[in-house]
């Protein structure tokens, strides 16, 4: 159902007393926002129904269309900080034109007063009392050239009237569309919250299907079994390389330094969080399903929060799971590796290097997840080792 425009009033804020026409409209444009956001939820919604049959293929599609609207929100966020500056930049330029045009008027004042007392027969006197034929050109030379000034100041100074009008209008269209980006933003964000809300049902519903069906094994678990299974294949296909590498620098007469997990430094990976929701290892099970031998770290952090490499490496997985969500896997060499699982975006590709402290992905909460968090864990020679003895706040 359609909001009216008093519900998005009361939503958005209190309803001024005396309500402009400006107020009106711009009301207007939020509602406006928020129901073509609202339609674009409930047609991808729509669209889904026909596969909640298959929980990992709803969840997934789900994921898809939330990574969609955290990307939409990414570049809305940047809008809104250009048109800032923007806005910025305009208010500081108006208040310079207005500073000239004050000096102008100011200088255009002192000129007019002078001639008005003076009055134009000093002009007429200054000609008549010239000695002979070259005084009087050279003194009429000097009055054309006053009279010049005096309208190249009256034409800088229109200029600067003409700027100052243009750039207050300016201020004006910035200020409106920085309103539009923002009402979007909101729109956007409540689509987000319908669509986790979405999410969250459907994965209890599946929690269900789970207690009902005894002994089947979980889409989730196989799932899991399945990326566990490629992470070894690919530690042991990485180990084979690596001595390769060792062995033909020892044929060669060179060294090959081994790195231990001892010998790297990590950093916290969520600098806007130090908020550990689970631990490692044993843990009650936070869903139906959901391992209860948690191999990691639950970091609890706001969604689109910056998600940062632990330590330097190459990126060896980047991809969607159904029960990790997107997740990154980065080899920091020695059969030592990082995980960083359920984000909402990745910004670091299969085979890239990446930095310390480099920004790798955004908090989420894709996959088997019921609510925005990082979910950090570290291995070494094949299995999983408690991240908080290696890596705190």
């Amino acid at each position: 159902m359609a909001l009216g425009l008093s519900a998005a009033l009361a939503a958005g804020g209190v309803f001024p007393a005396y309500a402009t026409k400006k107020d009106v409209e711009e009301a207007k444009k939020k509602v406006s926002a928020i129901e073509e956001e609202k339609k674009k939820v409930e047609a991808s919604l729509k669209n889904l129904e026909g596969l909640k049959s298959d929980a990992a293929a709803y969840v997934k599609r789900l994921d898809g269309d939330l990574e969609s609207l955290n990307r939409e929100l990414d570049s809305l966020a940047v809008q809104i900080t250009d048109k800032e500056a923007d806005i910025e930049a305009t208010g500081l330029e108006l208040e310079q034109a207005r500073q000239v045009e004050e000096k102008q008027y100011a200088d255009m004042k002192l000129r007019i007063k002078y001639m008005y007392e003076q009055g134009d027969t000093s002009y007429i006197d200054m000609l008549l009392q010239s000695d002979d034929m070259v005084q009087l050109m050279n003194r009429a030379e000097y009055i054309k050239k006053i009279s010049e000034y005096d309208r190249k100041k009256m034409d800088e100074y229109v200029a600067t009237k003409e700027t100052i009008a243009a750039q207050e209008q300016a201020l004006k269209d910035d200020r409106e569309k920085l309103l539009e980006l923002q009402d979007s933003t909101e729109a956007k964000q409540q689509s987000v919250e319908t669509l986790l809300s979405e999410k969250n049902r459907e994965l209890k519903n599946f929690e269900s299907q789970i207690n009902a069906a005894e002994g089947q094994i979980s889409e989730y678990e196989k799932d899991l079994k399945a990326q566990e299974s490629r992470i070894q294949q690919l530690e042991a296909e990485i180990k084979r390389r690596e001595e390769e590498a060792r062995k033909a620098a020892e044929a060669a007469g060179k060294s090959y330094k081994t790195v231990n997990l001892g010998d790297i430094s990590f950093i916290w990976p969520c600098p806007s969080s130090s908020r550990i929701t689970s631990g490692f290892d044993g843990r009650s099970s936070p869903t139906e399903g959901a391992s209860s031998n948690h191999q990691g770290i639950d970091i609890g952090a706001g969604s689109g929060s910056a998600i940062v490499a632990a330590a330097s490496g190459t990126v060896v997985v980047s991809t969607y799971s159904y029960s990790a969500g997107n997740y990154i896997m980065i080899n920091h060499g020695g059969g030592v590796y990082t995980v960083y699982m359920h984000c909402s975006q990745l910004l670091a590709s299969e085979g890239q290097e990446v930095k310390q402290g480099q920004t790798i992905a955004k908090v989420g909460s894709t996959g088997y997840s019921t609510g925005p968090h990082l979910h950090f864990g570290i291995r070494s020679g094949g299995r999983y080792v408690n991240p908080q003895a290696y890596v705190s706040p």
